[in-house]
């Protein structure tokens, strides 16, 4: 597919019949399209809110979509918004505050209870999460609070705009499990799974993920989950020149994530020997300290023109 009104994809939802996906485009409007499972596009949800930098989407539970309005490239906005649209195309806005400065983000995700968390997209040191510190609300801006950071590391993963190492570890989309227990965020070229076994979203965010490589992606920043657990990501790609993209899906991707249950052991008796190790550990993933999934995992290819360019923006 190579649909010109998602060459510059950011964000991705999945109901498992149908995506959702938005633009990185400022002409306006805030649309949201529809597709089917072969990347055509049957109809368009439009919105009357007018946004300024549209980063990423996620579905809740009840039908609503939520159009994250938080990128912020040149740490102007006073205020980023989340948009909350019914798919009649009926729109609440809540505008929220950073308690620390200007932030540039990319990646939203809704925990199980449907609280909104923002993750930043930040060139030096860790990706910081946001949530709100109060119920959100139409008449004033909300404040939000920092409750987590994320680590992530660079990898020797190909793809991303640049020829940069940077590129790999800058937070660019997240996604939810539908059962809340798996939060994915990912970079330009790398997908990383936290299990999510409490429901506590920021503690998870803490801890330590498993990483599925997205090589090749030319500005890879949609990500989603089917409700069966399948990963999907997808990149822009009027910024690189280019005609079309791919939907990429990696089925059991969840799965990945969840620990596997623990196993009864028995203890030898205080006589018998001990028995003899003669089996290597499995060789890791020197660059990082997370388990890799690899290319072998990606089970399907679509092709999509989920996509995006550089960003004119409106004040």
């Amino acid at each position: 597919m190579t649909d010109q009104r998602l060459e510059e994809l950011s964000g991705l939802a999945s109901n498992g019949d149908q995506w959702f996906a938005v633009n990185d485009s400022d002409n306006g409007r805030l649309q949201i399209q529809v597709l089917d499972r072969t990347c055509a596009i049957t109809r368009t949800i439009t919105a009357p809110n007018n946004p300024f930098d549209v980063e990423d989407l996620a579905l809740a539970p009840d039908g609503t979509l939520w159009v994250a309005d938080i990128g912020d490239n040149g740490k102007s906005r006073e205020t980023v918004a989340l948009h909350a649209v019914s798919p009649d195309g009926s729109a609440r806005l809540y505008r929220l505050t950073y308690p620390d400065g200007k932030h540039d983000a990319e990646a939203l995700l809704l925990d199980g209870s449907g609280i909104p968390h923002i993750i930043t997209k930040e060139t030096i040191g860790s990706a910081l999460v946001y949530r709100p510190a109060s119920g959100l609300s139409e008449g004033a801006p909300t404040p939000m609070e920092q409750v987590a950071r994320v680590s992530i590391s660079t990898t020797d993963t190909a793809g991303g705009p640049l020829q940069n190492s940077v590129v790999t570890r800058l937070v660019t989309g997240g996604a939810m499990a539908r059962d809340g227990r798996v939060a994915a965020l990912r970079t330009y070229t790398d997908a990383y799974l936290f299990p999510v076994p409490d429901g506590d979203l920021a503690k998870a965010l803490e801890s330590d993920p498993v990483r599925v490589p997205l090589a090749g992606e030319p500005q890879g920043e949609a990500i989603a989950f089917d409700p069966d657990g399948t990963l999907l990501s997808a990149s822009e790609f009027g910024n690189a020149g280019g005609t079309s993209s791919a939907v990429r899906a990696v089925t059991g991707a969840a799965a990945l994530a969840v620990p596997p249950a623990p196993t009864s052991t028995t203890t030898p008796a205080p006589d018998a020997p001990a028995a003899a190790d003669d089996t290597a550990p499995p060789a890791g993933d020197t660059s990082s300290p997370w388990p890799v999934v690899g290319g072998g995992a990606v089970a399907l290819v679509l092709v999509g023109a989920l996509v995006r360019r550089s960003r004119r923006r409106r004040a």
